[in-house]
């Protein structure tokens, strides 16, 4: 059958044409080249580039970046083997090209993928890139005692170096999506020969943390934690004609409201990130004319967890410890009825607009992995017979109570003007039902800091509910459902960087996730994967609320490529000004 006919029947199953072109690779047939986004013709001389992200990066470590304004930095200098474009194709990068089994990069079984490293390239202190610094990559972030967040992509592979500029991933079992360690945001590549000597328990004291010397199209000039961080054309860059821009500064702080304004209404930026910000505010601004605002798709989820441990009781010097339950969301009927005390339509309509969508599922891309085995409903009435039949009873000052157990919440999230509307959509018709919520807002920089010993950060979770958006980052959702393993609890023995930050354990989830991970035919992958969400929301782990777009401001002029399942900064070589 032609590459043309097996995709046609693939997306006719349901399958969607990243998932396919995955199958295809598996199968033997080549993948066609994505297409470059333009022809440069000279490297430099665009001046330079002002990015604005209100989420101040605090380091520049792709392997402790707890937030996405950490990777984003990070991407600026460093660079993986291969990223996803906006069609959830690979592209590659570092790699000489994407492994397929029709070139031998990759087994037909699925037991390994050997990826060949671009020659020539060079890391911005002259060092060349080799092999050597991608099976440093694998042992540095494998180790326990490194604390890297992108632990998981490396855990459970063995990476041999084949020569000088080719290595093979192998993996423990038939594995059926292979682009993971070295891909993407998690497959930043940081040099052996300067972290070298701060693996495992010196991780931490590296001074490359706050210094990156990588191999991306910009050299490190500076950086202000929380402020700026700014950096230099890079004359040796391993592609002709790029970067177009002469030097880079990514300025941080502020609130969204602001950013958008400076690229869309002011035009003293060029890009503005992460634009949460009402609808109606953005049309206002864009139609200034100065700018315009960019709507990229991928799998952004705005949600609420809710915390499984005591955040206000303390074990072993550790609160939300997993030696703890919580008092009352360990109730089945508490969490069902909060889930009917959020309003999602409103909160879209009033808020987010053609930004974001209400959903009843935590996986909302791509579509073959959207479950249609779930539904939401905002229904007060409903939430309160529900507490009523729990035993769950008002008191004197109307918030219901039993024993000496209140339904009163510490609901947390970062500041932001529609998260903050959104806090109090949720409080109104929490305290209709007689649940008191208790508001706190934390300042973005702090809330996604990657700081351990900051207690407000949200891996800590020391609060009974929080909010913020996170998502898969790549077309497959399989290593972002690790966040709700009970091997990946976020506590102190891991210094909270484990990805399961609500804390919950549940073996059928484990075991669902670990037979997806050895299945390699797709249609039933995708069956455990959607089991996997229906399982999260059978249970009111999190509550989901907004299916997000991408949503950023570029100036009239900027053409920026972006990609919903990589990071903002991941293409900065290919913008360029009209």
């Amino acid at each position: 059958m032609s590459r043309r006919g097996f995709v046609q029947r693939m997306v006719a199953a349901g399958l969607t044409v990243p998932m396919a072109a995955q199958v295809l690779a598996i199968g033997g047939v080549s993948i066609a080249a994505a297409p470059r986004a333009y022809a440069a013709t000279k490297r430099g001389g665009g001046g330079t580039l002002k990015l604005l992200w209100w989420q101040a990066p605090t380091l520049l470590n792709p392997h402790f970046a707890t937030g996405t304004k950490d990777q984003d930095g990070s991407r600026v200098f460093y660079e993986p083997l291969a990223n996803w474009n906006q069609e959830g194709n690979l592209v590659p990068v570092l790699a000489a090209e994407i492994p397929s089994v029709e070139n031998g990069g990759l087994a037909a079984d699925g037991t390994s993928v050997t990826w060949k490293i671009k020659q020539g390239v060079k890391f911005h202190d002259g060092q060349p890139l080799t092999a050597d610094d991608l099976v440093f990559n694998w042992e540095y972030c494998k180790d326990p005692a490194t604390a890297a967040v992108t632990s998981g992509s490396y855990i459970n592979v063995k990476v041999e170096k084949i020569d000088d500029h080719t290595i093979k991933v192998i993996f423990a079992k038939p594995t059926p999506f292979w682009a993971d360690a070295f891909v993407g945001f998690n497959g930043m590549i940081i040099p052996k020969h300067l972290f070298g000597e701060y693996s495992g328990s010196k991780s931490r004291d590296a001074p490359t943390n706050l210094k990156p010397v990588g191999t991306g199209p910009f050299k490190f000039k500076s950086f202000n934690p929380g402020d700026l961080v700014t950096g230099e054309i890079n004359a040796d860059y391993h592609v002709a004609n790029q970067p177009f821009f002469d030097a880079v500064e990514m300025k941080g702080g502020g609130d969204a409201v602001s950013a958008a304004r400076a690229v869309l209404q002011t035009g003293e930026y060029h890009y503005a990130w992460n634009l949460q910000v009402e609808d109606e505010i953005l049309k206002k601004l864009e139609a200034s004319g100065k700018g315009k605002v960019n709507l990229t798709p991928g799998a952004n989820i705005e949600h609420i967890q809710l915390n499984n441990t005591d955040p206000n009781k303390e074990v072993d010097g550790e609160r939300s410890s997993i030696k703890t339950k919580h008092p009352s969301l360990s109730d089945p009927a508490v969490r069902e009825a909060l889930a009917l005390l959020i309003d999602r339509k409103a909160v879209q309509d009033y808020i987010y607009g053609r930004t974001a969508k209400a959903t009843s599922n935590y996986v909302n891309g791509p579509p073959r992995m959207v479950s249609k085995n779930t539904s939401y409903e905002f229904n007060i009435k409903k939430a309160i017979d529900l507490l009523d039949k729990a035993g769950w009873k008002p008191g004197p000052d109307g918030i219901r109570a039993k024993g000496d157990v209140k339904l009163k919440y510490l609901f947390q999230t970062s500041i932001n003007q529609p998260r903050q509307k959104n806090q109090a959509i949720v409080k109104q018709s929490c305290e209709k039902a007689g649940i008191g919520i208790e508001i706190k807002s934390v300042v973005a920089s702090v809330y996604f800091s990657s700081d351990v010993a900051n207690p407000d950060t949200y891996p800590h979770f020391y609060a009974d509910l929080q909010m913020y958006t996170t998502g898969p980052g790549r077309p497959d959702p399989a290593q972002w459902m690790r966040s709700f393993l009970s091997e990946e609890v976020s506590q102190k023995s891991n210094k909270w960087q484990g990805r399961n930050i609500t804390r919950w354990q549940n073996k059928e989830y484990d075991d669902t996730w670990n037979a997806s991970e050895n299945e390699m035919d797709p249609v039933k992958r995708v069956a455990l994967l959607i089991k996997l969400n229906d399982l999260v929301i059978k249970n009111n782990v999190v509550i989901p609320e907004l299916f997000r777009m991408s949503v950023s401001a570029a100036a009239k002029n900027l053409n920026v490529t972006l990609s919903g399942w990589d990071s903002d900064t991941a293409n900065l070589r290919e913008w360029h000004t009209a």
